[in-house]
């Protein structure tokens, strides 16, 4: 990773956060990108505590003006850019029957059309370093979750054009992975967004119990680097990749019952 540039959308918490500490200490110079200027300064601020070339830019993913100016900026800092790693994400936890549709649209423009977007831009400097489009997915990605009707379509979603970008770019030398942590422990279930739209606030899992963030960034890092097609994390994540395309109806049942057992389960 040494003096690639590395452009991480999401950056100011969570696995984002991990990741620019990850590859930055891998030698990469890196772009953080967030909403929450308090937060970003603050991952700005640890990344310089440990001499970490960067650039934080406030930007939202899910206005596309901003995916084309976070790009510009970086390539007027840099010259270059070699990964894209396209984090920003939120979640969402209710019933279809009790969701405010405007739910849905919020969570599909920063999950599915943020990564458009970033992509759209960043994607003619990726061609010339030929370089990474790295997508952080979930199993929700491969599997429908009760009560995640907009996070698993988002999901669904992004799966679907990260994988016809990477075929479309077979022969080009792009490399375009998608990554699915399984459940991790961030604040993307504090953040999630309820029937109302309003954050939920208290996530209903134990997240001690969950992988860290650095680890999954260590572990994307290292897929990069191997330029890996797909990345599954956590053994029960697998599992249930295996069971849904085998035993659908049994995975079904499965999957209803885990998440009965949710703290304050809307399911």
């Amino acid at each position: 990773m040494k003096d690639k540039v590395v452009l991480i959308t999401g950056a100011t918490s969570g696995i984002g956060k991990a990741l620019a500490l990850a590859f930055g200490r891998a030698g990469a110079k890196i772009i953080i990108t967030g909403r929450n200027e308090q937060n970003l300064a603050q991952t700005a601020r640890e990344l310089s505590a440990q001499n970490i070339t960067h650039l934080a830019l406030r930007a939202d993913v899910s206005q596309e003006t901003d995916c084309a100016r976070m790009v510009s900026e970086t390539i007027t800092q840099f010259g270059q850019l070699d990964i894209l790693i396209n984090n920003a994400g939120i979640s969402m936890r209710a019933m279809f029957e009790e969701l405010d549709l405007a739910v849905i649209r919020q969570v599909m423009d920063i999950n599915f059309y943020g990564t458009v977007y970033a992509t759209k831009y960043a994607l003619p400097h990726i061609l010339k370093t030929k370089g990474s489009v790295i997508g952080i997915s979930s199993i929700a990605g491969y599997r429908g979750l009760p009560g995640r009707t907009g996070y698993s379509a988002s999901k669904f979603a992004m799966h679907g054009f990260l994988e016809t970008l990477r075929t479309e770019l077979l022969d080009r030398g792009v490399h375009v992975m998608i990554a699915c942590p399984g459940f991790t422990a961030s604040n993307i279930r504090n953040s999630a967004l309820a029937a109302n739209g309003q954050a939920q606030g208290e996530s209903p899992r134990d997240e001690a119990e969950m992988m860290s963030a650095e680890e999954v960034a260590n572990r994307i890092l290292k897929a990069t680097r191997q330029r890996q097609r797909d990345l599954v994390m956590t053994t029960q994540g697998k599992l249930t990749v295996f069971l849904n395309k085998w035993l659908p109806g049994l995975t079904d049942r499965l999957v209803l019952n885990h998440f009965k057992k949710e703290k304050d389960s809307p399911v």
